[in-house]
């Protein structure tokens, strides 16, 4: 294709698909392909006739991204081998080579340059015939993809260990196969100008909120970017309140979870090669909720439900509780635990808040070097690291062992709320500064102002702390506790219909 010349192209660099028209003659479709894919030396264009000559062919491809034999054996080789007198064949038409020839399974016909040039690109292969105007599309993907394993971010310990992978159509099968149904509804549609990646809408016809799914459908027909390369690219676009800490939109790794989200009446959407689909709406108890939950009896998921609930409390209170207790509000302390705290301190070389501030980045950096070293030595590294630093710094007194214990106790109970971290890390750094200036004030001022916040976040019109501002036993069934399983009676209050079908 080094001779070809170049395609015209629109203002914003793209080629210009209206400048090219499908033409009956075979030559003049292979020119209009090269000079669309000047330069990209991985195009394939295979040319072939059958053996009478009757039928002059080509297959245009991506090299790597089709399976080879079978674009071979159910394209290339019938055509080759086609003779007018061994088979019922009174012409050469187009539906004569798609009806008795190509035995691909899924073959389809088109005459738009544009979605010729899709098809092409998304691995499939492209069929271009002598004498017609238009050309076939042959299913032939066969590209590498990563197996379905168990995610790292979501292990369960008794419940289904499959996760999604960075396929489209093994993530939707992976919903299907859990969702035997016809009111399962998959709606497509391409996000990104240049990338035009695929997008699925997945959810139950007779349990989603009509309103929920035509707002959503109204926010992707807005965005306007160049590329979707993965779910979170969305996230940010279609986000409530897109400068809240918060998250409003769901994601997860398990196809189980997916489909428990979309039998609550819930949008799921499946991205080409990002392994996390997104649900909505997402409301602040999903936060708290744990793959196991479900698999385990009630009584241990309602008390590890509890637990993170406080953990929550601890991560984002205690360095500014601690903070405030020792430097403004000493005696609110015990006698014993002021001389034992004084002790520790007197010997320090800084104030209380600025061990706290020092104590909380390095543990944040040893996390982060844990997460992004490999497998063998990130644990390892996080953990003993933290010990080892920790304990140095003691010995060497420059910071007290109380400030160390309330720093762990914090990084520690962060890690039980992970989908929290960053909104956790906000509230906790901005409580502690009030706290140094003001004492317990500050820190009650904070809490007030994140829970008014909470209070005003909505998902795609549903309130975000739907469950936990209510008493009303039938909307607080899985909130703080779970309720067995044959008392859930009715689903989240976004669904069309709220009555759990028995």
């Amino acid at each position: 294709m080094a001779g070809s010349k170049q395609p015209q192209t629109n203002l914003e660099g793209m080629v210009d698909y209206s400048a090219f028209r499908m033409s009956e003659s075979l030559a003049e479709n292979l020119s209009m392909i090269r000079t669309i894919f000047t330069g990209d030396d991985a195009v394939i264009i295979r040319e072939f006739e059958s053996r009478d000559g009757k039928i002059r062919c080509a297959a245009v491809y991506v090299d790597g991204m089709i399976n080879t034999q079978m674009v071979v054996l159910s394209v290339i080789r019938p055509i080759c081998s086609f003779e007018r007198k061994r088979l019922d064949i009174t012409g050469t038409t187009l539906d004569d080579i798609q009806s008795k020839l190509v035995s691909g399974n899924e073959v389809k016909r088109s005459q738009d340059i544009k979605t010729c040039v899709s098809t092409v690109l998304c691995g499939d292969t492209l069929v271009l015939t002598d004498g017609s105007q238009e050309a076939l599309l042959v299913g032939s993907k066969g590209y590498a993809t990563r197996a379905v394993i168990e995610p790292d971010n979501e292990k369960s310990l008794r419940g289904p260990r499959e996760g999604f992978t960075e396929s489209f159509m093994v993530n939707l099968s992976l919903i299907r196969r859990r969702l035997q149904t016809s009111d399962l509804k998959l709606s497509f549609l391409r996000l990104g100008t240049r990338t035009e990646t695929r997008v699925c809408l997945c959810y139950l016809d007779s349990l989603v909120d009509k309103s929920v799914l035509k707002e959503l459908r109204n926010r992707l027909s807005q965005i306007s970017t160049d590329s979707v390369l993965c779910t979170n690219y969305l996230e940010e676009f279609v986000k409530d309140s897109r400068l809240s800490p918060f998250k409003t939109t769901g994601s997860s790794e398990k196809p189980d979870i997916v489909a428990a989200r979309l039998l609550e009446g819930r949008v799921g959407v499946v991205v080409d090669g990002s392994p996390l689909v997104m649900t909505v709406p997402y409301l602040l108890i999903e936060n708290f909720q744990a793959p196991d939950d479900y698999y385990v009896n009630f009584y241990y998921s309602s008390a590890g439900r509890l637990v993170r609930f406080l953990a929550f409390f601890l991560t984002i209170s205690v360095p500014a509780v601690y903070v405030s207790l020792v430097g403004f509000h000493q005696e609110m302390i015990p006698d014993s635990l002021i001389a034992v705290l004084s002790a520790a301190s007197s010997h320090t070389p800084f104030p209380v808040i600025l061990e706290c501030l020092g104590l909380l980045v390095v543990f944040d950096v040893l996390r982060e070097a844990g997460i992004r070293s490999s497998n063998k030595i990130g644990q390892a590294l996080s953990i003993v690291g933290g010990l080892v630093v920790g304990q140095a710094a003691i010995e060497a007194k420059i910071i007290g062992a109380p400030t160390l214990i309330v720093v762990a106790l914090t990084g520690i109970t962060g890690m039980l709320v992970s989908k929290l971290s960053s909104a956790g890390l906000l509230i906790r750094t901005g409580a502690l500064l009030m706290s140094a200036f003001v004492g317990l004030f500050g820190y009650f001022f904070v809490m007030v102002m994140v829970s008014i916040h909470l209070l005003s976040l909505q998902s795609f019109g549903c309130d975000y702390m739907s469950g936990l501002t209510t008493l009303k036993s039938n909307m607080a069934q899985d909130v703080l506790f779970r309720a067995p399983i044959w008392n859930m009676k009715t689903r989240p209050q976004f669904a069309r219909n709220t009555r759990r079908q028995k």
